[in-house]
């Protein structure tokens, strides 16, 4: 039986589990997947080699780059992987957010620019998704620390935004919004910028945030990152068990989302 899991930390909000074991019990599939709470990514290699495979999330995302053995050219891109595979004792490395990510938005038309709110590992998968069809990217964060690990992409402050600029799409990749009201930065100038787009993406997927609600008071056509979830979630699948079964696989984790 192969064994895998999910690693973050915090960890006990995953959904994956759910997901995954209910994919594998459809397609009766010899495995069961778990979640690991883990405090210290030093520990993050030796704790994937207990595993055949694992999805990896905050704030592990980068680390699990820097232990593979083997990294798809996503993963160099990006700088970072959510998806690890323990194979022949050597961790092979894969990138399923930035691909869960374009499904997701694949009713959103004619997009020809975007701006990523947020600088952290999954804002650099979603301005590599976003690059990957040609769509120009323009990346705003509180701080400038981790900007020079995004050389790529334009990249301001907040308070340095061109509110005159316009943008097809807007995308929270930060964690305002997950616990609280918040938002990823002040009002005036998400409404400033709302004018001019029509549309807006949250990668959070548990609640409609302010930024989601916002941005619907103001015209756009939203959504929120439970497709995205999904769908790389499915392309991790796909991975682990070597198993090209796309549209099974979709079902049968929408359908674990959907039981109370």
């Amino acid at each position: 039986m192969k064994i895998f899991t999910v690693i973050g930390d915090p960890i006990v909000h995953s959904k994956s589990t759910r997901m995954h074991n209910n994919a594998l019990q459809v397609l009766k599939k010899d495995a069961i997947y778990t979640r690991y709470h883990l405090k210290n990514k030093a520990k993050l290699k030796e704790i994937v080699q207990k595993f055949d495979g694992a999805n990896i999330t905050i704030p592990f995302k980068e680390e699990a780059y820097k232990i593979a053995d083997f990294c798809d050219e996503s993963v160099k891109q990006i700088g970072s992987a959510n998806t690890l595979i323990n194979k022949d004792g050597k961790i092979y490395a894969y990138n399923t957010d930035y691909l869960g990510f374009l499904k997701a938005i694949e009713n959103f038309f004619s997009i020809k620019n975007a701006l990523i709110l947020g600088a952290g590992g999954t804002a650099k998968a979603l301005a590599y998704a976003l690059k990957s069809i040609n769509i120009e990217v323009a990346i705003a964060n509180r701080s400038s620390v981790r900007f020079k690990n995004l050389n790529n992409y334009p990249c301001f402050l907040y308070d340095q935004l061109d509110l005159n600029t316009q943008f097809d799409l807007i995308i929270n990749t930060t964690s305002a919004g997950l616990h609280d009201e918040s938002l990823p930065c002040e009002e005036r100038i998400l409404k400033n910028i709302f004018q001019k787009t029509k549309y807006a993406f949250d990668v959070i997927y548990s609640r409609e945030t302010s930024f989601l609600k916002l941005a619907r008071e103001n015209g756009l056509k939203i959504k929120d990152g439970m497709q995205m979830l999904l769908w790389q979630g499915v392309f991790a699948f796909e991975l682990f068990l070597e198993c090209q079964k796309t549209e099974e696989i979709y079902k049968a984790m929408e359908m674990a989302l959907k039981l109370p």
